[in-house]
């Protein structure tokens, strides 16, 4: 694979002298711990992406050392950003719905740093890097006011992006709709589980889509996880009033929005 580095190379003579802005994200997922190289102007990565299993147990330590194989694959030495699926503050680990509750109060960005030799690092929640991501270069680009990413998978993630900035760490997941949970009511892992049609498990997002659109009225949802891949099968049975689009960067959203956050001082 080739390797690449925080800064460009230089010009040569007649090439135009304007650097490429580049940045690096690395998506923490249930399975594989994930990163690479993407082009800030458009949202693309710059060669392949690398991936590596996710440890078990996946503990705080054991996923620094992941990330720091996975950075050195590329010998990146710039600041990163790095995804979690919980709530982060300042680097601080808050929530734990679907992993091990020993990363609660753990400052995740100073142990990944660690594992990186002092490099910075940026860590947010990984529904807030795919909806930076898509607002940015995918789904919700050129949509001017409140945009909603959701992702359907095991639970339900979510994002909030307002004209381009992100109001980060929503948990819309975990609202509470029509006396149950939403991610217990409409994710896709409730679908799969109870082997629902399709037209049965849209009424059920449907009434969570209500619930968020008369508490913020966004201009525009954007379906993600792995269901957003046959949204043509269910997108349309929605019966909300807000328009839904399926996500467009797929598997590439969080390394893309992790590396967004690095450079652009994304906080929490």
């Amino acid at each position: 694979m080739t390797t690449a580095d925080s800064t460009s190379p230089s010009p040569t003579s007649g090439e135009s002298t304007t650097p490429a802005r580049r940045g690096f994200g690395i998506d923490v997922g249930g399975s594989g711990i994930k990163g690479g190289v993407v082009d800030l102007d458009t949202g693309e990565l710059v060669g392949d992406r690398y991936k590596l299993p996710t440890p078990q147990p996946a503990t705080p330590s054991a996923v620094a050392q992941t990330i720091a194989a996975v950075v050195d694959e590329f010998g990146w030495t710039g600041p990163l950003g790095v995804t979690y699926p919980g709530v982060v503050t300042n680097g601080i680990v808050r929530t734990a719905a679907n992993v091990d509750k020993k990363w609660i109060g753990t400052n995740a960005r100073d142990i990944f740093s660690a594992g990186l030799k002092g490099q910075e690092v940026v860590v947010l929640n990984d529904a807030d890097a795919a909806g930076l991501a898509e607002a940015r270069y995918g789904a919700g680009q050129n949509t001017a006011g409140v945009v909603v990413l959701l992702t359907f998978g095991t639970g339900i993630g979510s994002a909030v992006i307002h004209n381009g900035i992100l109001l980060p760490n929503t948990e819309f997941g975990h609202l509470e709709v029509g006396g149950k949970e939403a991610e217990r009511r409409a994710a896709s892992s409730v679908r799969d589980r109870r082997g629902w049609s399709y037209e049965k498990w849209t009424k059920q997002v449907t009434k969570v889509l209500i619930a968020i659109e008369n508490a913020m009225c966004p201009e525009l949802f954007i379906a993600g996880g792995g269901i957003s891949r046959k949204a043509d099968k269910w997108v349309p049975l929605l019966k909300n009033r807000t328009p839904v689009v399926p996500a467009t960067l797929q598997n590439t959203a969080g390394i893309v929005g992790a590396a967004m956050a690095a450079t652009r001082g994304v906080t929490h």
